[in-house]
């Protein structure tokens, strides 16, 4: 599925993106594999993903996929990333409170 395509992007870009913050002694914060609802960028793929789900027509190729894409990530309202940025913090805490478990997010 959609949802499916964009967590394997995002699988391959986190791995690529961290083995480049270890590579330069940037410090990363330790993230448990078993609470990937922690992560924001998780929250933008749902979101986008229902955005697509909702065009009349849904996309009925990889061209028409590809536009749609493209044309509803750049109308996700920045208040719905400013939110998520915004979460964080409390993410981390209900993270550090359930000692890595799962969290209401």
């Amino acid at each position: 599925s959609f949802h499916h395509m964009l967590i394997r992007q995002h699988d391959y870009s986190a791995r690529i993106c961290t083995q480049f913050m270890v590579a330069e002694n940037i410090p990363v914060l330790a993230w448990p594999v078993y609470s990937p609802d922690m992560s924001p960028i998780e929250h933008v793929w749902d979101a986008l993903d229902q955005r697509i789900r909702q065009r009349v027509p849904v996309p009925a190729n990889i061209q028409q996929l590809r536009t749609a894409i493209e044309e509803e990530w750049t109308n996700i309202p920045q208040a719905t990333i400013n939110n998520l940025i915004n979460s964080m913090r409390r993410r981390c805490v209900a993270l550090r409170e359930a000692n890595g478990g799962h969290t209401r997010y």
